[in-house]
């Protein structure tokens, strides 16, 4: 089975070191993700040219801050720049980030519906059969000629709405914050609404597997507490998913954190919430952990997903002691 590495978004380390290193370590692919302080697509086109063989993505690019055209560009471009090795990662991202961030409204358009139209019109702008012309509730494109490009499009999904935009289009899914346990029945939502649609795919499951390595394992769950309360503290999606097992506990620390007090927020992250939503551990601990997110039956392409909140020692040693050369 594939092992891919999430690229930690940190002033401290240059994502080409790391993927440098990583392609060295046997890893099987890159992704990156893009929210402040750096663009991805940047820093993919860069990975894209020094690596040589290791496959590259985008994890992820909001549907809001770029027009399906320019993500399909995007996407074509770093296609060619890397030999066909690019996969395009998609999502909704937060209201914060569209908001606080972007300065667009969140909902002035239904963001699952946004999904949809973003990813049909990338692909028929990738590798349609004919000039495009396409009218949606959001989108209306009119007589433009496709990129010829045949780039896998994955699209990180949390709820049954959007998890049925996975299962209409997309060629990938990349679940995160959905505990480990309900995975399967999570993909099984997909399978479903695939039979329904009368689509015969197949959906390369990709999943975060947030993840931190430390000669103490009471050390290494606190980095994964840090990361769990971040992401259900600043999103309602990633919250919902996470209480779905974890009602009572998801709830406190949305509270705690959106209260402003981050450190009971964390502390709020339980040991079973840690064990479900990431791997956390002394090396041997961690490789075990993770080699049980993968026998997963619906997971095809665990991605090793360093925390933000880790430092450089633990990121470092997190992508060694989970590298295929190492395991």
């Amino acid at each position: 089975m594939p092992t891919d590495l999430l690229l930690p978004q940190s002033s401290e380390q240059d994502p080409l070191e790391l993927g440098l290193w990583a392609e060295d370590l046997g890893y099987d692919g890159l992704w990156l993700g893009e929210l402040w302080g750096s663009s991805s697509v940047v820093k993919l086109t860069e990975l894209a040219v020094r690596t040589d063989s290791i496959s590259l993505g985008s994890a992820i690019l909001n549907v809001f801050s770029r027009t399906p055209a320019v993500l399909a560009l995007t996407a074509g471009t770093l296609d060619a720049v890397s030999d066909g090795r690019f996969r395009l990662g998609v999502g909704t991202s937060t209201r914060k980030a569209i908001e606080d961030l972007h300065g667009m409204d969140w909902s002035a358009s239904n963001p699952i519906r946004r999904a949809h139209e973003t990813i049909e019109l990338v692909q028929a702008f990738l590798d349609g059969d004919e000039r495009v012309d396409y009218q949606g509730e959001i989108f209306d494109v009119q007589d433009f000629p496709t990129l010829d490009a045949d780039v896998p499009v994955y699209h990180a999904a949390l709820g049954k709405a959007n998890r049925r935009v996975v299962a209409r289009l997309a060629d990938g899914w990349i679940p995160h914050n959905v505990p480990f346990p309900d995975l399967d029945d999570a993909y099984e939502y997909i399978r479903e609404t695939m039979h329904e649609e009368g689509r015969e795919a197949t959906i390369d499951v990709a999943p975060y597997v947030p993840a931190a390595v430390a000669p103490d394992p009471a050390d290494a769950r606190d980095v994964i507490r840090g990361h769990v309360a971040y992401y259900v503290g600043n999103g309602r999606g990633y919250e919902r998913a996470v209480s779905q097992r974890f009602p009572d506990e998801a709830a406190a620390v949305a509270t705690a954190w959106r209260d402003g007090d981050r450190r009971t927020a964390a502390k709020r992250v339980t040991d079973e919430m840690v064990a479900a939503l990431g791997v956390a551990g002394t090396p041997e601990q961690a490789r075990d952990q993770f080699a049980a997110v993968a026998d997963i039956d619906c997971v095809d392409r665990p991605m090793v997903t360093i925390p933000g909140n880790a430092d450089r020692v633990v990121v470092e040693r997190t992508i060694e002691a989970l590298a295929p050369t190492t395991a």
